[in-house]
């Protein structure tokens, strides 16, 4: 698996498709974050939405830098098609926790802050579970699931936006809600270690669902 992984990564550095979500990413955290001199809570909600774009973006281009014969040749050497898909998700995340540390970090250096360790576990579970939940939506909309790109584009953008901006449903725009109107970062830590987990949750049924779409056209 470490043999895998590093080939992923290698072949998703020398493509260099990371570049697009990377930059957006870094540009709109600068974006929202520069000058910012009220709470953490709500500036990493906006960082964390950002993410779960740029991690959704992120997961499909990772995965469409294999043609299907260079990902069936991939198979084949990994004697199992689901260690592949593995890989994927484990560089896809290793990205978004990249991404989830300039998230975290450029915020207090560029806007007026006196950060608690409770403001940042907050922030950094806020960004997990959005890194989690785009991937999830990353995979459902990649090539392994929808041939088609317009109609992968049309679906993860319905997806990210449902998953953002329906009211009340979780894990991220309930957890968002919570933030945005938090008076202190102490009294969200333990809720928002329960939306952690149902992203993972949703991440892992994700994979599963993709990885038998995967296998049934196989």
């Amino acid at each position: 698996m470490i043999a895998l992984f590093r080939y992923t990564l290698s072949t998703m550095l020398h493509s260099q498709r990371y570049l697009a979500p990377v930059l957006l990413f870094m540009g709109a955290v600068a974006v929202v974050s520069s000058n910012d001199s009220g709470p953490l809570a709500p500036t990493y909600a906006l960082c964390g939405a950002i993410l779960v774009i740029c991690s959704t973006w992120l997961t499909i281009a990772l995965i469409s830098v294999d043609d299907p014969v260079h990902r069936a040749i991939a198979v084949v050497n990994a004697g199992r098609s689901h260690k592949v898909l593995v890989a994927s998700i484990g560089v896809a995340f290793a990205g978004s926790l990249v991404l989830t540390a300039f998230g975290l970090g450029f915020p207090l250096l560029a806007g007026s802050h006196s950060p608690m360790a409770d403001d940042l576990l907050l922030g950094f579970e806020a960004h997990l579970t959005c890194a989690c939940a785009g991937i999830a939506i990353g995979l459902l909309c990649s090539r392994l699931v929808i041939r088609r790109q317009g109609y992968a584009l049309v679906v993860a953008i319905g997806l990210v936006a449902a998953i953002l901006l329906v009211p009340g449903l979780p894990p991220i725009h309930v957890l968002f809600q919570k933030m945005a109107n938090a008076q202190r970062a102490s009294d969200l830590v333990a809720p928002a270690a329960g939306y952690t987990a149902m992203g993972i949750a949703l991440l892992a049924v994700s994979a599963i669902a993709t990885q038998f779409v995967t296998t049934r056209r196989d």
